[in-house]
């Protein structure tokens, strides 16, 4: 509905304030014109704190509430100007009338929105709430419908993160007699992503360059909006170093450059690259690094067998674990290392071809065993502290970086030592004998039982001959027979084969038991006594 321009007042219109004889007659003729719920243009006569007083050509004038404009607008007003009121009631008799800026915006805004639904318009709007179907839409002081399908492109989750955002929407239906409007986005968003695919589709050619927004990640990539089409960027394309998983290197909503690998106008599928707008580090890897260099990298991967550092971005070398530190390697390379940890390194091996870079972190010390070839000889007698058990013997630090070895055969002349742990504990300090030193594969061994003569040289053959009985004590019962400590630690076994034939009914002796046995053999080369139950004392 458009306002009454002063053009539409009768000719002989005049001010309230005139003093012309015929001011009653011509005011009657402004009240045909002038009608409640319609709207009008007024001039401002005067802005107070009692609100913006408008003549619209009647006996007085009416007054606009303050709190139906903006501060803005308030500041913005002056005597004189022009101002589209809505005529809320006029009353004859006193000549007095109720009027409104604020509806006259609506009637206005309605106006101005049945313009654009039949031009098919966008129209502007601020979605204010949610509702039961859909959203509410405040556009510009008239209320819209928008259904919950007419939201976005895809079903939305979570529609409340929309309330408060303005939008541009299209008005799909009007009810003139209840004012009630529905509302699209959905329908701007296909028509922006037709346009923008058709220029994406005209930009579209292998090894184009092209900026496109993540738009989300999996396992395997990611998939890129180019603007109305969707491209892949596969996670081997993403970097020229190692990723083992895509959010290493995005995340969903980055803007990237990516480049076109292939696109089939028939399936309409894109393949992306994003490493590609680099050179390939690889191919010139030997110029920048030489065998024996010492790089800085950053520990970004630990696994059982190493870790894995990157020196440069694309470049990641291999740390094994015989290559973390002189001495006992570790069990796991987290001992030595932790992921995010700055090194330095030595270039051991290069291998463009197969992108392979083998690294050193021991070797940016001293090597210990380098000076070792000097200070320890065989037959030396040193101390050191039990550092591992195994099943084959124990390791003892010798000093940092060097560590010997005592072998199971090396722990006693006279017991049969099966495990380690018989004789030694971790933690313990020890003396023992240096056996041999082999500097260039980094071993030495040593023997605790050489801290002593050999007692099977003299000794044993005399004090210990066949025939002889004793009084033993089981210390070791295994599957083969029952070991007898005889005296002064020496050992006799006691074959299964004997316990059977002295007694077939007599029960197998425990750890612990006191036993009379006879010696049936004594073979010093072989280092071992054969025992026999002595049948007479049993």
């Amino acid at each position: 509905m458009s306002a009454i321009q002063p053009q539409d007042m009768p000719e002989n219109h005049v001010s309230p304030n005139s003093n012309s004889e015929d001011f009653e007659s011509l005011y009657t003729e402004g009240l045909k014109v002038l009608q409640a719920g319609g709207v009008v243009q007024g001039v401002v006569v005067q802005v107070d704190e009692n609100g913006v007083m408008v003549d619209i050509g009647l006996k007085s004038e009416g007054v606009v509430p303050l709190d139906e404009f903006t501060e803005e607008e308030l500041r913005g007003l002056s005597p004189g100007d022009s101002l589209a009121v809505f005529v809320v009631s006029i009353d004859e008799a006193r000549g007095t009338m109720r009027i409104s800026r604020e509806k006259a915006r609506r009637m206005e805004q309605w106006d101005h929105l049945m313009e654009a639904f039949e031009k098919g318009l966008p129209v502007e709007g601020r979605i204010v709430e949610k509702i039961k179907g859909g959203m509410a839409v405040d556009l510009q002081g008239v209320s819209a419908f928008l259904p919950g399908s007419q939201l976005d492109l895809r079903p939305v989750a979570n529609p409340e993160r929309f309330v408060g955002n303005a939008y541009r929407f299209k008005i799909l239906k009007v009810n003139r007699q209840r004012r009630n409007l529905i509302v699209s986005r959905r329908t701007l968003l296909e028509l922006e992503h037709q346009e923008l695919r058709a220029q994406t589709l005209a930009r579209l050619t292998k090894g184009a360059v092209l900026e496109g927004r993540v738009k989300n990640i999996t396992d395997y990539g990611a998939f890129v909006d180019l603007g109305g089409l969707d491209g892949l960027l596969h996670i081997s394309d993403m970097s020229w170093g190692r990723l083992r998983h895509p959010s290493e290197k995005f995340k969903t909503g980055d803007r990237i450059q990516v480049m076109v690998l292939d696109f089939s106008e028939d399936t309409g599928k894109v393949t992306l690259g994003h490493k590609q707008l680099t050179p390939d580090p690889w191919t010139t890897i030997t110029e920048r690094y030489g065998l024996g260099r010492r790089v800085r990298g950053l520990v970004v991967g630990l696994t059982d067998y190493g870790a894995f550092v990157e020196i440069e971005e694309g470049i990641e070398g291999l740390v094994h674990i015989s290559e973390l530190k002189w001495g006992t390697r570790p069990r796991k390379p987290s001992e030595i290392l932790s992921k995010g940890q700055e090194i330095e390194a030595i270039v051991l091996r290069l291998d463009p071809s197969e992108r392979r870079v083998s690294l050193s972190l021991k070797q940016t010390q001293p090597n210990p065993w380098e000076a070792a070839r000097g200070r320890y000889h065989a037959g030396q007698i040193i101390q050191g502290k039990v550092k591992n058990l195994t099943d084959f013997g124990a390791f003892v630090q010798v000093e940092e970086g060097i560590d010997g070895l005592i072998h199971v055969s090396d722990m006693s002349w006279t017991r049969h030592v099966r495990h380690p742990s018989e004789v030694l504990r971790k933690g313990d300090e020890v003396e023992a004998v240096v056996l041999s030193v082999e500097p260039e594969r980094e071993r030495m061994a040593l023997g605790l039982k050489q801290l002593g003569p050999d007692p099977w040289i003299s000794g044993i053959p005399q004090r210990i001959r066949v025939g002889d009985t004793f009084l033993g004590r089981v210390i070791k019962v295994v599957e083969f027979g029952v070991f007898v400590e005889l005296a002064d630690g020496v050992e006799g076994l006691i074959y299964s084969s004997e316990l059977k034939s002295s007694d077939e009914e007599a029960a197998k002796p425990q750890v612990g038991d006191e036993v009379k046995v006879r010696v049936l053999k004594v073979d010093t080369n072989e280092r071992k006594i054969g025992l026999g139950l002595d049948v007479a004392a049993a």
